[in-house]
């Protein structure tokens, strides 16, 4: 059988930009306070993730807003604080029902905005909501076909990285917005929820979402590059996934220097 993701890995400059980004994230998981304060920088890591897609989704939020005791009342803002906060309970089905994870992903991210019968279902006539400039999405005959074969790809073997994995999975979903709303929040949170499934960052100390806001200039373009089918516009966008997870270390780094210092 061939080992499609596997191919997509040796596409040019993808496996420096992954050695990278791998790099980065080992640097982090080095870090002396986690022996003993992992599960804080975790959260935190969670919380500046949940600003960074509702930003990337269109929200306008602080980080101080999602710390105070009363939440903005924006269903964007709160969906991003519901998946961030049960992320970490569904890395181990996303590993054999990824499918069935999705729903769950989209239930939480658009419980305050779409009706509850559109909830957790792939759009038939709905329009998408397109926050990034992405243009027309797939119909929904092609987004069907396409969740199934990236459900197949999820599941069945690779020898490629966790971030190569990650980052198809991601750029897949926005590109087939399969829901039509809370669609971004639901890609970056499957990104972020194969790093974790497959190894690469096992305890969620980095957030991906903060790597694609941080370089948000070239995140749309990314996608573009990605939704193109092309092998250079497909290379690119893992590049960019790569530089954003590397991006998310460096921030989560910064979290624990914070705490060594008190």
């Amino acid at each position: 059988m061939t080992d499609a993701l596997a191919q997509v890995a040796n596409l040019p400059g993808v496996a420096e930009a992954v050695a990278d980004a791998r790099t980065a994230v080992d640097r982090l998981l080095g870090h002396r306070i986690l022996r003993r304060r992992s599960a804080e920088v975790s959260t935190e890591s969670a919380l500046r993730g949940a600003r960074a897609t509702a930003v990337l989704e269109g929200a306008s939020v602080t980080l101080e807003e999602l710390r105070s005791t009363e939440n903005p009342a924006d269903p964007t803002v709160q969906g991003a604080l519901r998946v961030s906060a049960e992320l970490g309970s569904l890395a181990e089905t996303w590993r054999q029902a990824p499918r069935q994870v999705l729903a769950r992903l989209h239930v939480l991210a658009a419980a305050d905005a779409v009706d509850s019968a559109d909830l957790g279902r792939p759009r038939s006539d709905r329009a998408a909501k397109d926050p990034l400039g992405l243009g027309e999405p797939p119909a929904p005959a092609e987004v069907a076909a396409r969740l199934d074969m990236l459900s197949g790809l999820l599941t069945g073997p690779t020898k490629a990285p966790a971030l190569v994995v990650a980052a198809i999975a991601h750029g897949e979903l926005l590109t087939l917005r399969p829901f039509g709303w809370g669609d971004g929040i639901v890609a970056r949170a499957a990104e972020r929820l194969t790093l974790v499934a497959r190894g690469l960052d096992p305890k969620s100390l980095t957030a991906p979402e903060v790597g694609h806001a941080e370089l948000a200039e070239g995140y749309a373009a990314a996608l573009r590059g990605y939704a193109t089918g092309t092998q250079d516009g497909v290379a690119g966008w893992i590049r960019h996934c790569a530089d954003a997870t590397a991006a998310a270390a460096r921030d989560s780094q910064a979290i624990c220097e914070a705490f060594l210092r008190g």
